[in-house]
């Protein structure tokens, strides 16, 4: 089983406000325990009820562990990454019915939503697939799901960017007005942070071959058509990683796989996928 790099304090730091959210203060499910016997206990499913690409199965095994108090079963069937079918039955929960009725709705908002990231991610990795391009993913994350978000987006087959402010520093076009220039910026972020990696966003060739001469390894290169990718490509490709950004589609991303780019980040991966419909269903009793 590939190990993608779940973090699991940052699983149940989610899970525990997500449910939070859901449960109020004091914390409690009324209909469920309106019409559910305290000590009943049932058996569910998690069924995937379209097609995709599955990730999130421990988040949700974290859900009904919280719920149940560690009382019931979680018994994966299908493992993170795999391609589902509707139908597929993804897990199957044994244990005390309210658990399983509270823990349903937070489970399937956050496995729904990470098997949707993955299954967008998968479709741009397989059509980059034979080219030297690997998709990226972006900050434009959901506030607070950041962590399961680019999770997902591993599983999916694609690669994290910067997990936010703190790890790489990005020269935008903000910055450069605001230090007077590519190379500027760049030299000032050197000084004050010279173990932190660097990456310049360019939108010409000019800017591509400054930023290089500057000492950039890492380019962004923001709203290029494929033709003048490929020139930068060609001017500078042996000397920094390029990264192409901007309104890429599906549609566009063959085109863009053809310059020789290492990268191409996509917001869309956790800004616009949609979810993956799955559901909880009680097995008969």
């Amino acid at each position: 089983m590939i190990d993608y790099g779940l973090d699991f304090n940052e699983v149940q730091r989610i899970v525990l406000t997500a449910l939070a959210e859901d449960l109020g203060e004091p914390a409690r499910d009324v209909t469920s325990e309106a019409t559910i016997p305290a000590g009943q206990v049932d058996t569910a499913e998690l069924v995937a009820r379209a097609d995709g690409v599955v990730a999130g199965l421990p988040v949700a095994a974290e859900v009904f562990a919280v719920t149940s108090q560690g009382h019931a079963e979680f018994r994966q069937i299908a493992a993170e990454g795999d391609r589902v079918v509707r139908g597929d039955v993804l897990a199957v929960i044994t244990g005390p019915t309210r658990a399983l009725l509270t823990a349903e709705r937070t489970a399937l908002n956050l496995i729904s939503r990470m098997s949707g990231v993955a299954t967008h991610t998968r479709r741009w990795a397989d059509q980059l697939a034979g080219s030297t391009a690997t998709v990226l993913d972006t900050r434009k994350t959901t506030p607070g799901l950041r962590s399961l978000e680019k999770y997902a987006v591993r599983v999916g087959g694609g690669t994290n960017k910067r997990m936010g402010l703190y790890d790489v520093a990005m020269i935008k076009d903000n910055h450069k007005l605001a230090a007077g220039s590519i190379t500027a910026a760049y030299r000032l972020v050197r000084q004050t942070f010279p173990d932190v990696p660097v990456q310049v966003e360019v939108t010409t060739l000019a800017e591509a071959q400054e930023a290089v001469a500057a000492g950039a390894t890492f380019l962004l290169c923001d709203n290029m058509s494929p033709q003048l990718l490929t020139e930068v490509v060609g001017a500078v490709g042996g000397r920094a990683e390029l990264e192409a950004t901007g309104n890429l589609t599906l549609a566009t991303a063959a085109a863009y796989a053809a310059t020789g780019v290492d990268y191409m980040s996509v917001g869309g991966l956790t800004h616009s996928s949609p979810i993956l419909d799955i559901a909880l269903d009680l097995r008969p009793r």
